[in-house]
């Protein structure tokens, strides 16, 4: 029987080596963390453990057991790195120690700002020893994110101060706020085969939803395998469904258990976009200079980057593979020569190339002016305009139908900042206008080159910019409101044409009349466009309602009709009620029938035949 979405929470420890973590978490539990024998023998944490635990509200806490010991820096940091709460775990007959602050200062870089202090092993110290670690722990957690952590005194060998220590960690837990339910990243610490089953991975779900029969992509190397997930499990309770955050086990077919390691990571198909470069932000370290190449460890991932400063405060990592990462997230870059710690948060996950002389400085500026938390108006600000599905890989928008913030503008997949359409609108009212006066009889300016002129990114976004700037467009090309009614040079030679129609509507002028009036092609091209005149073939000008008026006689005439007959009707020469007969066949309005013709249309709708 499958359980329901199980409401859980994940806490991983911290602290120096032999100060009682394991023997802690097998107290609370009454797991044993350490799963090696290696490690049973030694007394001595290696790899990361597992424990989990029902607090008295019938919650589920899964423990993340990290080793203390500084050969093993980077299982502690894959274990604290998609952990949302800590248990820092201090020795009262010990103290602080060198791994108790090197642990702060990961926990620092991670920006894990909810956790609890257990002061342990308060059997084998005195009063004073317990009273001396205390102070200690409020000085050298002053200034990071566990300053106001509570601090509860405990003795894993009588369970002293155990139940307080639960009680301590329930409210900790219990009044964080809800996790995020957004799009699913999940970092896989363990994986290993099972008889019948095949391959199970394990890892915290921190954001996102999980379910039986879900699909999911994982990366391996740089080729992406689809998953599907079999069976789910959290702490050996099956479920239907699994909700952040929890400690989860997932039976996954299609991948083998050799492509799917610590460090992998399970992601919602579609909705990630694999980086190898992003801007980030320094945030916690010594303050001293970061190499050129680092370790950079996110989620339970561990790989180099090579690093380009950007300012004092700002860097540029290039990754050496490629990962699923997102404005927000905290990464840690490690020294590989002393092992020092710096805490980076990524700020921008495409970013622009630095190609010219002080584009790093620019560049800078930008970032120093970004917010840490991918904030979508400031990136669409920035960048202008954005196609909404980069906006979903990048974790900027939530889903297809998202909503655009104050100040952006969503139109035919893309989202646009008011301002630069504003700008966009303005230098193509302006250049359009300018274009215009130098040349009355153009159609306009062509799409491509307005789009270059106004420095509008895609033709997608043209359409937009032309109604903000009172604009209109046909033929391809780009012109004001209402283009043509005045056709400068030429207006009053049209304006005469136009008279002499409106007097006979088929008296069409010679082209000897044409000259004369100083109406070339290109004059007759501009009025045409602009819907003054109907040009047919051998250089007939008439009115645009010439064919209507002309259908209007024909439909009295016997049926089939002849051309005689139809100049007759229309008053006009062979030349005219050819040209029209012609146009009208093009238009399905009448049909040849040998040597003469009919009209095809059955009672013709007057209205609608004027407006075509």
């Amino acid at each position: 029987m499958l359980g329901a979405t199980l409401r859980s929470y994940v806490v991983a420890t911290a602290g120096h080596v032999d100060h009682g973590k394991s023997t802690l978490i097998r107290c609370l539990t009454g797991t044993e963390p350490d799963r090696w024998e290696e490690e049973r023998r030694r007394g001595l944490s290696i790899d990361l453990g597992y424990a989990g635990m029902k607090l008295p509200g019938g919650e589920h806490v899964g423990f993340v057991d990290v080793p203390g010991h500084r050969r093993f820096v980077g299982n502690m940091l894959a274990g604290l790195g998609p952990a949302p709460v800590v248990l820092l775990v201090v020795a009262a007959d010990s103290g602080w120690q060198a791994q108790t602050s090197e642990h702060r200062d990961a926990i620092a870089a991670l920006g894990i700002c909810r956790g609890v202090v257990a002061v342990t092993r308060i059997d084998c110290a005195s009063a004073e020893q317990i009273q001396r670690t205390r102070a200690q722990v409020v000085r050298e957690l002053a200034g990071t994110p566990l300053a106001d952590a509570p601090v509860v005194e405990v003795s894993s060998i009588s369970g002293a101060g155990a139940d307080d220590l639960v009680a301590t960690l329930a409210s900790v837990l219990t009044t964080s706020s809800e996790p995020s339910s957004g799009r699913l990243r999940f970092w896989v610490d363990r994986s290993f085969s099972v008889s019948g089953s095949g391959t199970v991975v394990t890892g915290t779900l921190t954001a996102g939803a999980l379910g039986i029969g879900d699909e999911l992509d994982v990366l391996r190397g740089p080729d992406v395998l689809r998953v599907t997930v079999r069976r789910l499990e959290c702490d050996g309770e099956s479920l239907a469904t699994a909700a952040p955050v929890s400690r989860v086990a997932l039976n996954l077919r299609g991948v083998g258990v050799a492509d799917v390691r610590r460090g992998s990571v399970l992601m919602t198909p579609g909705r990630w976009r694999q980086t190898e470069l992003v801007d980030a932000r320094c945030t916690w370290g010594s303050g001293e200079p970061i190499p050129t190449e680092v370790h950079l460890h996110v989620g339970t991932s561990a790989s180099v980057a090579r690093v380009r400063a950007l300012g004092e405060q700002h860097v540029r990592l290039r990754l050496r593979r490629p990962q699923p990462l997102a404005p927000g997230d905290r990464v840690i870059l490690r020294n590989p020569g002393d092992g020092s710690i710096q805490g980076a948060v990524i700020i921008d996950t495409d970013p622009p190339a630095l190609n010219r002389r002080g584009d790093a400085a620019r560049r800078a500026a930008e970032l120093q002016a970004s917010p840490l938390t991918g904030d979508v108006a400031f990136e669409v600000r920035r960048r202008r305009s954005v196609p909404l599905n980069q906006l979903l890989l990048l974790g900027l928008a939530e889903e297809a139908n998202s909503e655009p913030p104050a100040g952006v503008i969503a139109h035919a997949g893309w989202w646009i900042d008011a301002a630069a359409c504003a700008s966009w609108a303005s230098t193509l009212s302006e250049a359009v206008a300018n274009h215009h006066a130098r040349d009355p009889l153009s159609p306009g300016i062509a799409h491509a080159a307005a789009s270059q002129l106004a420095g509008i990114p895609h033709g997608d976004i043209l359409p937009l910019v032309l109604r903000r700037a009172g604009l209109e467009s046909s033929g391809g090309f780009v012109h004001g409101p209402g283009r043509g009614h005045d056709l400068g040079p030429a207006e009053t030679a049209i304006a005469r044409v136009e008279a002499r129609l409106s007097r006979n509507a088929f008296d069409a002028p010679l082209v000897r009349d044409l000259d004369a009036l100083g109406l070339g092609q290109r004059e007759l091209a501009a009025a045409a466009r602009s819907g003054r005149i109907l040009r047919l073939a051998s250089n007939v000008v008439l009115l645009p309602s010439a064919p209507v008026l002309a259908l209007r006689e024909f439909v009295r005439l016997p049926q089939p009709f002849t051309t005689s007959q139809a100049r007759l009707a229309l008053g006009s020469s062979r030349r005219v009620a050819i040209a029209l007969s012609e146009h009208m066949d093009g238009r399905g309005w009448t049909r040849r029938d040998g040597d003469a013709r009919r009209v095809v249309l059955q009672d013709p709708d007057w209205k609608d035949l004027s407006k075509g």
